[in-house]
């Protein structure tokens, strides 16, 4: 497949977490899209024990006809996120009009005697990073007068009802990776609203139900039903909607088959084609 010629002609992106799974999918939507994209992830090759790498993605993307680059960058190192917005406007040839933030660290674990070392870790990649990047980001984008920040979150976010309180697996194993990911929601509410009149628009997005991803397949194993899950496409069609949302679209937590339903749109392949079912 080449060339694209999409709503998103034109435009620059950057997608963290974008060596698999929903980073990997956004990649190859916004490139059938037309947007050029630097996809971003710690390492080029692949995940030792994870199907799926950076150069894949990069080669998927690379179809439509567009610039899919890879950048290589750890981003629970402040060294590795400091000026990584700069590097891929260089290498996109112009600055940067959309940032996803997708990228994510999830470790499970007992909150009684949940690691220091993982907890830090937890919200550098989940909270740190992103705002670190949307901060680089923003300049351009308010000198332009036009961006699209969105933010991956999570349900987990929400509390747990109670007592008593319904505890399905895993559990209060997820209550730190929830955590980051409310302080990502009240973050973006907190910025969009700041930046409300500038043009730039920030929001965050999580799926309705999860999404089965390789590394949300290796977290649960064999202990699921296919029906919690929406289609990889459902949610990548929900981003790409904050992607080229209107000004007023900002500062929201949405969900993406609310978000999809409220505007009556059907998700599309990541191929941007119309296809009879997704799911």
């Amino acid at each position: 497949m080449s060339g694209a010629a999409g709503r998103l002609v034109g435009r620059r992106a950057v997608v963290t977490g974008a060596s698999r799974g929903i980073g990997a999918g956004i990649v190859e939507r916004l490139a059938a899209e037309g947007a050029d994209v630097v996809a971003v992830a710690r390492t080029l090759e692949q995940h030792d024990h994870l199907p799926g790498s950076l150069q894949e993605t990069v080669q998927r993307g690379s179809r439509y006809g567009t610039k899919v680059l890879a950048l290589t960058a750890d981003l629970a190192a402040e060294d590795d996120r400091d000026g990584l917005i700069g590097r891929a406007a260089e290498m996109l040839d112009g600055p940067i009009d959309i940032l996803v933030n997708n990228a994510a660290a999830a470790m499970y674990h007992s909150m009684a005697d949940f690691p220091l070392k993982r907890r830090r870790l937890t919200f550098e990649v989940n909270v740190h990073a992103p705002l670190d990047l949307a901060q680089q980001a923003l300049p351009d984008m308010i000198e332009s007068g036009a961006g699209w920040i969105v933010n991956v979150s999570s349900a987990t976010a929400n509390l747990r009802q109670g007592p008593p309180f319904e505890l399905p697996p895993p559990g209060t194993a997820m209550a730190i990776y929830g955590a980051s990911k409310a302080a990502l929601n009240r973050l973006t509410n907190g910025l969009g609203a700041e930046l409300y009149g500038a043009g730039v628009r920030v929001n965050t997005i999580e799926p309705r139900f999860g999404v089965l991803t390789e590394g949300a397949a290796a977290l649960v194993g064999d202990s699921y039903s296919a029906d919690i899950f929406e289609s990889m496409e459902e949610m990548v069609e929900g981003v790409l909607v904050l992607c080229d949302c209107a000004p007023e679209l900002t500062g929201q937590v949405t969900v993406s088959l609310d978000l999809l339903e409220e505007n009556s749109i059907l998700a599309r392949g990541l191929d941007g084609q119309i296809r009879e079912a997704v799911r």
